[in-house]
């Protein structure tokens, strides 16, 4: 996971929407205590070891999620001629990671796809993705190529001059 971190998914989403619709369809549902403290890496003896294991289970459903959605992001970004894995990471693209990984794991929600926000947040952040892929959106202030200074072209032209040094001095 190198553009998100299961602790900024802890954040947002949250824990409680990750058990949701992380665990597996067979299993109870994680409970979201178990599932904020196997996010954020925090002790987990007081919980049964079935439950720790589904709440493991849980945490690799999201973490492939996650891996896709980076892939998708480099995926775009190397159209572009980006350097991969981005490093510094970009709020952008860790919003995106966020939106993509977050609809794979609704992917088997029901629902209108026009008023749901999970879908409204992925099409934008494959939007955007595409922008960027084009060269029409910036990735901000730690944009690896609008940064570069490799990539800066100043050229300085000026017409030939009127008089010549020589010419000058006849004046004096």
């Amino acid at each position: 996971m190198q553009y998100i971190t299961t602790i900024q998914l802890a954040e947002r989403p949250g824990a409680r929407e990750l058990a949701q619709v992380a665990t597996a369809e067979h299993l109870r549902m994680v409970p979201y205590q178990l599932m904020e403290a196997t996010l954020r890496g925090a002790d987990r003896s007081s919980w049964s070891a079935d439950e720790v294991v589904a709440a493991d289970d849980a945490l690799q459903r999201i973490e492939d999620a996650v891996a896709q959605a980076e892939s998708l992001i480099d995926g775009y970004l190397a159209r572009r001629g980006y350097g991969l894995p981005l490093s510094p990471v970009p709020d952008l693209v860790t919003g995106w990671a966020r939106d993509i990984a977050r609809y794979l794991l609704h992917k088997d929600r029901g629902g209108k796809e026009d008023t749901d926000p999970v879908v409204r947040a992925y099409r934008d952040a494959l939007k955007f993705l595409e922008l960027t892929a084009t060269g029409k959106f910036s990735l901000g202030a730690l944009d690896p190529i609008q940064s570069n200074p490799n990539n800066l072209d100043v050229r300085f032209e000026t017409t030939q001059n009127v008089f010549s040094r020589d010419q000058l001095r006849s004046f004096r």
